[in-house]
């Protein structure tokens, strides 16, 4: 009997923590030559600084003592981003025209849109690696008209009421349809774990802004109220100023925590096999990391840029944790795909965040 109860327990997990290796110093010398070269070639070389960029994070992220990998090609990107920036030359100039053109444009790009996007997941899955072995997507065409235009145009009618429901149906159909060689990833949080992320979130972030800028209006009016209505331009300009930083503070921490909660949610129901992902991103740190980058962005006139690349990327990285069932040399390469780089570039070309 106890060899039968054994055999239905679930196999111990052994943590696996993900490690990242880079440091800011050595990031600022591949940023600085790749915002030179940028603009010297005016953006040509931009694929090639994006191949250089996303090498020196992968390669310096570790799990289980293997780094990951990526392998794009800059010249295929390349063409990519060519093709998508004539597509919003299209766009642009058919939004001036303000004719029936403008329409039949807009349409024609969203029927393209879903498959340009599952083909975006493609590439960047098919060229990430680690230990030699692939990722791929394998959702279909069908899956993504789904996902993309029709759960799109849902959340758009109901008022982005549907916004959860869409939103869980993506991710699910994009870690439902990923694989690390052949073994496939899984998919567990249910649409009504979405809906209480995003109340949880609104209503957090409803209460700090409130505080926020009740606080920041008391700030101004007081000084006011203490001269009797005359106006102290000293105490008014450092108020006014107050009430800006906690504006920009509230900007950063909506994100942050909205990031925060939803990347934890997601990851903390996605399985690869046997195994399982544990997922714990701290949304005060994360909020505190986002705001302190930004005023030493700002400070320094951006030169501190790499470092905050670095100091944000280390935090979230080091927020993942693998728990494993097996020693990891189970994976099986899959057969090789060919994707191109026209997809993930029409997606960052018409500002759409899919990565997995």
């Amino acid at each position: 009997m106890d060899e039968v109860l054994g055999a239905l327990r679930p196999a111990p997990y052994t943590e696996e923590p993900v490690r990242f290796t880079g440091h800011g110093g050595d990031y600022f010398r591949i940023w600085i030559v790749n915002l030179l070269l940028t603009i010297v070639t005016l953006g040509i070389y931009s694929p090639w600084a994006k191949v250089r960029r996303l090498q020196y994070f992968y390669r310096h992220t570790e799990l289980a003592g293997s780094s990951f990998d990526f392998h794009g090609k800059p010249l295929r990107i390349l063409i990519g981003r060519a093709i998508a920036l004539a597509m919003v030359l299209v766009y642009n100039i058919a939004v001036r025209m303000q004719s029936v053109w403008t329409l039949v444009v807009i349409a024609v790009i969203a029927l393209i849109a879903p498959w340009l996007l599952r083909n975006s997941l493609r590439f960047r899955l098919y060229n990430t690696s680690w230990r030699g072995t692939r990722f791929h997507f394998r959702g279909s065409v069908g899956g993504a008209y789904r996902v993309f235009l029709l759960n799109g145009v849902l959340t758009v009618i109901t008022l982005y009421l549907l916004a959860p429901f869409a939103h869980q149906r993506l991710k699910a159909w994009q870690h439902n349809n990923s694989f690390f060689g052949k073994t496939p990833f899984s998919f567990r949080a249910g649409v009504g774990d979405f809906y209480l992320t995003y109340l949880l979130v609104f209503l957090g972030v409803a209460m700090f802004t409130t505080v926020a800028v009740t606080g920041g209006l008391n700030g101004i009016l007081a000084p006011l109220m203490k001269q009797g209505g005359v106006l102290n331009p000293k105490a008014f300009f450092v108020s006014l100023a107050t009430l800006w930083a906690a504006l920009i503070l509230i900007g950063l921490s909506i994100g942050s925590i909205f990031y925060a909660a939803l990347t934890n949610l997601i990851w903390n129901n996605t399985g690869l096999g046997e195994h399982q992902i544990d997922c714990q991103i701290s949304w005060p740190r994360m909020v505190w990391i986002a705001f302190s980058n930004f005023v030493l962005v700002v400070v320094t006139l951006g030169f501190f840029t790499p470092w905050a690349m670095v100091r944000l990327y280390r935090f979230q990285a080091e927020s993942f944790t693998l728990l494993r069932t097996s020693d990891l040399t189970e994976f099986v390469d899959a057969e090789p795909e060919a994707v191109g780089a026209l997809g993930e570039e029409a997606a960052s070309a018409f500002d759409f965040d899919i990565a997995l």
